[in-house]
């Protein structure tokens, strides 16, 4: 089985490589590649971070795409970027871009705020995905509200031409995820994100069985499987495992599509 892996993130911070450990893997391109031969995966897509550098986003051929990023580092509570809209331009413009990360909790931007509506169209233009953050954040001073499923509802109605990926398919909101993603033909969602550490996972299923119930409820009540992709939110998990967990929520007859067809046509990547 092609796995593509729709969602991860390359830091360059000291944490990261603690983080990568911690779960058995180390934070290397070289490592990376290793592990990705070793589990059948042939593209990774980065969710970009920190820079709208065109040079900072430069990664090994035939290993990664990108989306380039406009996180907390770049927007602060609405202030924009001068000239914001002719740099994300000049990132969809490239071959291994494949779309925009938004991370509106952790801005505390609504994804209707007029600060978007370029980006929006830009990506409609290029017809790239906007991947968002969606669910919980990763520390306590984000917002919730910006980043609730029901946010990307409002923008993927009034942008029915732009396709939008709802990352780590809204969780822990399970019922409003499905029922945008029912909704709005406009919006997948990718599986990234909802373990963190290493696990076992004989034990998990056991000690977490109302979690996993409604996750796998809510998957096949969306029965939105030509939508639904496999991503990890490396580095805070290891491969192996994540692998094992999505297969044990998706049913078979769907792995083909949620782990690689369905990144690959919605990304347009060409593999």
């Amino acid at each position: 089985m092609r796995i593509i892996d729709a969602h991860l993130h390359l830091f360059s911070e000291e944490a990261a490589e603690e983080m990568a450990q911690a779960v058995g893997h180390h934070n290397s391109v070289a490592h990376l590649r290793q592990a990705y031969q070793s589990l059948g995966i042939v593209q990774g897509i980065v969710m970009g971070n920190h820079s709208l550098a065109l040079e900072a986003h430069d990664y090994p051929a035939g290993l990664f795409h990108y989306c380039i990023g406009l996180d907390s580092h770049l927007l602060d509570t609405g202030v924009s970027i001068p000239g914001l809209a002719d740099q994300v331009e000049a990132h969809l413009q490239r071959d291994n871009c494949c779309g925009v990360k938004l991370y509106p909790g952790y801005n505390s931007i609504s994804l209707s705020d007029r600060l978007y509506r370029p980006i929006y169209e830009l990506a409609a233009h290029f017809r790239k995905p906007v991947a968002v953050h969606m669910g919980l954040t990763s520390f306590p001073q984000a917002h919730l509200k910006y980043c609730h499923p029901l946010a990307m509802d409002e923008a993927a109605a009034d942008h029915p031409e732009t396709s939008f990926v709802m990352c780590h398919f809204g969780n822990p909101f399970l019922e409003s995820a499905a029922a945008v993603l029912v909704k709005n033909p406009n919006v997948a969602a990718d599986l990234s994100g909802l373990l963190e550490g290493r696990v076992d996972l004989d034990r998990y299923f056991q000690d977490q069985a109302g979690y996993v119930f409604l996750l796998q409820t809510w998957l096949k009540a969306a029965a939105s499987w030509d939508r639904i992709l496999f991503g990890t939110d490396w580095p805070i998990v290891n491969l192996g495992e994540y692998i094992s967990f999505v297969q044990r929520l998706v049913l078979e007859e769907y792995w083909d599509a949620v782990f690689f067809d369905n990144a690959n046509r919605i990304y347009h990547l060409g593999l």
